[in-house]
């Protein structure tokens, strides 16, 4: 099996992304695999690793076995899945997807969307009333932060709907004209002080009418399989400061809001 094939199964790809994250060293790889009772020689484990050869299901569920146990107390997260799982139904395409946001990578720029998409439709909030469980998250930030206006945002193909609204921002405004559109394609929060220093937004035209944006924060919101639905942002008509506890603040409140997109 050529590396390109390889990379459509999530078991290979994963494998190399954790021992990249993980700086796993091959030789405590292969120890340990043989331990366990792997049979591959080094080099036939090198040769999977590097997409030259294949293994067989009951191996590579070995080696799997071997790097998740590695790679556990390191900053790596994302677990390798045993060889079922590559062809489950058939299709490399739906195994990757169903990774969720932790297969990002095995995915290209088009179907991350499309299934960020799917993940949106699946919250089951867009065009829903107001309610208070996400009115309660917004009111606490406008207080927390003393600002005109805070949002929890959904963000589809075409347009930000708001869940939750507290100041003057349009309802269903166009995705491309949002500074939250700019938000979900990070997974760490966007800060903007003064939005007349900033190249990206300076020109926006809201900044120079309404709603006047001076000062904005987003942090990305996750939904179901991890994948960024909307964002929760509070906007302001003055600059201001923003330290390292006003993020924690937001983030606790982002986690809130997560919490309520996936109950």
């Amino acid at each position: 099996m050529e590396a390109a094939a390889m990379r459509g199964r999530p078991q290979w790809a994963l494998m190399i992304q954790v021992m990249a994250t993980a700086a796993l060293e091959m030789e405590d790889i292969a120890a340990s695999y043989r331990a366990r009772g792997g049979t591959a020689s080094l080099e036939t484990i090198d040769g999977y690793l590097t997409g030259l050869v294949d293994l067989p299901s009951r191996e590579s569920d070995l080696l799997a076995d071997t790097v998740n146990d590695l790679s556990r107390d390191t900053s790596s997260t994302l677990p390798v899945p045993h060889a079922a799982h590559d062809a489950a139904d058939g299709s490399s395409e739906t195994s990757r997807r169903a990774l969720g946001a932790a297969g990002a990578f095995l995915l290209s720029d088009g179907e991350k969307e499309q299934a960020r998409l799917e993940a949106v439709d699946r919250t089951n909030l867009l065009d829903t009333a107001s309610e208070q469980r996400f009115d309660r998250i917004t009111h606490n930030a406008q207080r927390r932060f003393h600002v005109s206006t805070a949002i929890i945002t959904l963000i589809d193909d075409k347009r930000q709907f708001l869940k939750s609204v507290i100041g003057p921002v349009e309802q269903n405004m166009p995705r491309t004209r949002s500074f939250c559109n700019t938000t979900i394609k990070n997974s760490s929060p966007l800060i903007v002080r003064d939005t007349f220093r900033d190249d990206q937004f300076k020109w926006s035209p809201l900044v120079l009418g309404e709603p006047f944006i001076r000062f904005y924060a987003g942090y990305p919101l996750r939904g179901p399989d991890g994948w960024i639905v909307g964002t929760l942002c509070i906007i302001d008509q003055h600059t201001r400061a923003f330290s390292q506890s006003d993020e924690r603040s937001l983030r606790r409140l982002a986690t809130l809001t997560e919490h309520e997109l996936t109950a």
